[in-house]
Parts: structure tokens; sequence; C-alpha cells
């Protein structure tokens, strides 16, 4: 009797070859976003850094290309906090097809005051969540064009303690920005999980999979200059802390596997593997306020009314 061979184990240094793939990581020009631009130029893929500062751009794509050398890697200007710009960002992709993006670019403030877009939202919610509902809508025929694309939400652990105001979403009242920010990535979150239930209902070869890097900091972070330059202090004074998190090369990681991993499904979330933390990426259970179907009807529908976006309108 034969046996069907069963995948190889994933290997974080050994990723599967991805040529002829076009890949949009938002927020690819720093940090974690950064890093899964970089590991997504070694599978041979073309990588689209969206970023809205083009300096910081060139001095990512040139930091990649020193790593890599036959990267094929380009960047778009792309404001997450400016809705009406997206269209434009779009049309400078200039591809007829999109095989994954990673909304990955986020804001995050540690002080008052509360800030805004430049469609009046706050300013987190507004980016993080809004501007990436926003933009997958623009981004869905292009993705439609694609044999099995994918749509990667990059959550944060910070969103496990925390749970949506629905009656609050802009944080109007009582405004703390790590509160807010929390609940900005977990708006994203259930967006990522309410998608997929939607792409599969309309019979879509669209996947949406959510991702978290666990504890990913700066300190831990192998250096990437000028983007990035970890000091032998940060590097000693940090490595107690390696015990139970990471430097943001490996938070890349579950991103870049729900990106290239074909045993991936949709509506799954991942994260790294010692306590949600730290380690490889592995697949675990969708936690339970984000498996609450009625939350995220809601917030799909009033995400819809604040960008004026309908992604149910959208052809899958």
């Amino acid at each position: 009797m034969w046996s069907t061979p069963s995948a190889p184990p994933w290997d974080v240094q050994r990723l599967p070859r991805a040529d002829g793939s076009v890949f949009l990581v938002t927020g690819g020009n720093a940090g974690i976003g950064y890093f899964v631009a970089e590991q997504l130029s070694a599978t041979g893929a073309a990588v689209v850094l969206g970023s809205r500062n083009p300096t910081k751009a060139e001095a990512a794509m040139a930091s990649i290309r020193a790593r890599v050398p036959d990267a094929r890697v380009r960047a778009v200007q792309l404001d997450l906090a400016d809705l009406s710009s997206l269209e434009t960002t779009v049309e400078a992709l200039e591809v007829e097809r999109l095989d994954a993006v990673v909304h990955n670019a986020g804001v995050a403030l540690d002080d008052p005051p509360r800030g805004a877009t430049a469609d009046g939202h706050e300013l987190m919610f507004g980016t993080n969540h809004l501007g990436h509902f926003a933009l997958t809508q623009r981004l869905m025929p292009l993705l439609s064009a694609a044999p099995t694309a994918r749509i990667v939400t990059m959550g944060s652990f910070a969103a496990k303690s925390e749970r949506l105001d629905l009656e609050d979403l802009q944080s109007r009242n009582g405004y703390r920005p790590k509160r807010t920010y929390g609940r900005s990535k977990l708006a994203q979150m259930y967006f990522g999980v309410e998608l997929d239930r939607r792409l599969r209902v309309a019979g879509s070869t669209v996947a949406s999979v959510v991702v978290h890097p666990g504890g990913a900091l700066d300190s831990l972070t192998p250096s990437r200059p000028p983007l990035h330059v970890r000091t032998l202090g940060a590097r000693l004074s940090a490595a107690p802390a390696a015990l139970l998190v990471q430097g943001k090369d490996a938070g890349a990681w579950p991103a870049v596997r729900a990106v290239l991993d074909p045993a991936v499904r949709g509506g799954q979330l991942w994260g790294p593997r010692v306590f949600g933390l730290r380690g490889e990426p592995r697949r675990e259970p969708v936690w339970n306020h984000l498996a609450d179907t009625s939350v995220a009807a809601r917030l799909w529908e009033a995400s819809c009314d604040l960008t004026g976006f309908d992604l149910d309108a959208v052809p899958a």
C-alpha cells in the first residue's frame, strides 16, 4: 500500500521558492514589516513595500538588496490615514494580479493627545483598521485575479486582553493610548477572521489569515543599518528578555509562513510557538472573543459606514 508523503517540517531558514509571485507588505520599510519583506524577497517573489515615507522606503530597499542580491523589491507610496489616496496607491502597483498582501503597517502612540486621520477618524483605529479595511476593497480585483491569493492581517498579542467598545470605536470617551492601540489591533483581527467567513460564502479563491508576532523587541532585533542599529549595551541588557520574547526578525515568521505555506488555511490564527510570545510559527486556536460573530458583524457594518467602502459589493 502506498502512503502519501507528509509535507516537510516548516523551516524558517529555508523558505520555499515563490518565483513569479507578487506580494505587497504595508509598512514594509521598518520594524516587523521590513523583515517580512526581506524574508519574502529571498524566495524569488516580487515584493512591493507600501510606505508613507519615500526616504525610509529607499533605505529599506537598499538594505534588502544588500542581503538578497537578486531581490525584486520596489516601493509605492501608501498612507492608510488618507482613504482618498488609496486608489492612487493601487494604480501605482502596476500589476495584473496580487498573490498576497500583508496588512502590517500601523500607528502606535504612547501618549496623548488623541490624534486624527485626514478623514477625521481616531488615528490608530483609522490607520490600523479602517485604512486596511478600505485598502482590501481596492485590492480585491487584483487578489481575485491570482489563483489562490492570501490576505494576511498582522494582529498583536496586546489585543488578547482587550475588548471592543462598539459604542465608542473612535475612543472619544476616556481616551487611553495603549488601550486604543490594543483595540485597533483587535479590530484588525476581527476583520481578518470575518473577511474569511465572507470570502468562503462568496466562493472566493482568496483566503484571509490572521497572525501575530508575539513579543518582538527592538533590543533583540539584529541590526539593519541605517534602519536599525543594535548596540552591544542593548544586546547585553536584553539578554534575559530573550527567554520570553524575541526580535522583530522572528516576529515576522508567522506572517511569512501565512503567505507561503500551502498548508495554511483561511480563517486560521498563527503566532509564535512558545506561549504565543516567541519561537517558530504555529497555528493556535482562534481566541474566544475573536470567534464572536455578532461583534465581528457589527464592526464590519460600522467599518463600511465610516469608510464609505462596502467589501460585500466587491465581486469575489
